[in-house]
């Protein structure tokens, strides 16, 4: 009985991690505002949001990361799949796809990402990596043509 008992336990936790987690990407996807983003966060602690090697913190860290994401990127045809829940850790993995465009030089690549994203207790994102090409990222940032993207 006790097994049956940890095994719906089990099923709750992984479906609300799912769930929390397929907000966020869901936002994402439908080109969300940066209010949509933040309301799938966490209040408590310090959330963790790294840009190519700078981390933010906490929700002002948050709001300054999406404010800079979308200042600089655009993207188009965005879409998640390869869904992995670890309920003893609280962390969904994630696989995307999109044409990203960095607005400045309009130079375009096809990518994709993985996001790392680990909740809190009340399913909110504790923790939001992203795993990507940064050097697809720099080519396109510059506005000689030194490499096709």
């Amino acid at each position: 009985m006790d097994s049956t008992l940890k095994s719906s336990s089990s099923n709750s936790s992984r479906e609300e991690l799912l769930r929390s987690t397929k907000e966020l990407c869901n936002v994402f996807a439908n080109h969300g505002t940066i209010e949509e983003i933040i309301s799938c966060f966490s209040s408590k602690g310090q959330s963790n949001t790294p840009f190519i090697g700078r981390s933010f913190y906490g929700i002002q860290g948050i709001t300054d990361y999406f404010t800079i994401i979308s200042n600089t990127l655009e993207y188009e045809n965005m879409y998640f799949y390869d869904y992995t829940v670890d309920i003893e850790t609280k962390v969904v993995s994630v696989r995307g796809k999109a044409k990203f465009i960095w607005k400045s030089t309009k130079k375009y690549w096809n990518e994709i990402f993985i996001y790392r994203i680990q909740l809190d207790n009340e399913y909110k994102i504790l923790i939001y990596e992203v795993w990507a090409d940064t050097g697809a990222a720099y080519l396109a940032s510059q506005s000689i043509n030194q490499a096709r993207v």
